[in-house]
């Protein structure tokens, strides 16, 4: 890695925008979608879009004031991170990302089972003997735990269905 890729990285500035930007993004949609559903009172109260209107219209008004304060700031040159402290974080947010939207589909135990045997492979590089253990028991006692002891179902997937549980 050269001298100069070392401080490379996004600015204070670029992220903070960016999250201003996603959070006017935000509250434009609910703003939308309250107005689809109606925002004024009906003959049983306030429709469905009443509170969220004025929750998305607080954001919105919020977000604004949040980049008039980055530009007025100045900090323009300030690092947010480097590119290697992105990578690591992101070695945590992928996974999990994946995993969240996985649970649907194949439920909570596999998926479960699938991002501790990832984590623990991948980023704590444990024996294969050791992840296997923990990937499956972790998911299996959640199992008992949850679904036989507190009689709480969790979202099962196509493993499920075929075993019966």
């Amino acid at each position: 890695m050269s001298e100069s890729s070392q401080g490379a990285g996004p600015t204070q500035r670029s992220v903070e925008i960016g999250v201003v930007l996603f959070t006017i993004v935000f509250a434009l949609i609910v703003i939308v979608g309250s107005l689809q559903v109606g925002i004024n009172w009906g003959a049983e109260g306030p429709r469905a879009g009443f509170f969220p209107f004025y929750i998305g219209l607080l954001i919105l008004i919020s977000s604004i004031v949040n980049l008039l304060q980055v530009f007025a700031a100045g900090q323009a040159g300030r690092l947010f991170a480097d590119w290697g402290q992105l990578r690591q974080v992101l070695k945590v947010v992928v996974p999990t990302t994946i995993y969240v939207g996985a649970i649907p589909w194949i439920g909570i135990y596999l998926a479960s089972a699938l991002l501790i045997a990832a984590f623990m492979r991948w980023l704590g590089r444990y024996s294969w003997l050791m992840v296997i253990a923990i990937a499956v028991g972790v998911p299996v006692v959640t199992f008992f735990i949850f679904e036989k002891w507190f009689l709480v179902p969790l979202p099962k997937g196509p493993i499920e269905d075929f075993l019966h549980l």
